[in-house]
């Protein structure tokens, strides 16, 4: 139980930190669902392997990944 506690508390600590964080893998995660929906042509790869790297690699890794290498230019 003390051990428990003590998570709780160091959690709560990081909590400030961790909200905006979390806020911000979702709108990433949001806008490069929305834009492999959007768009039919992709540097490598295609629609289904980006949706499953994107969701797979959802904290960042992911959607980062979309956008360095497989976004098509504009």
């Amino acid at each position: 139980m003390l051990l428990e506690g003590m998570k709780l508390e160091q959690l709560k600590e990081y909590f400030p930190f961790l909200v905006p964080l979390i806020i911000l893998e979702f709108v990433l995660l949001f806008f490069t669902i929305r834009h492999i929906l959007t768009h039919s042509t992709y540097k490598r790869g295609n629609r289904t392997i980006w949706m499953i790297v994107a969701i797979v690699g959802m904290n960042m890794i992911g959607p980062i990944l979309y956008f360095t290498l497989g976004k098509e230019d504009e």
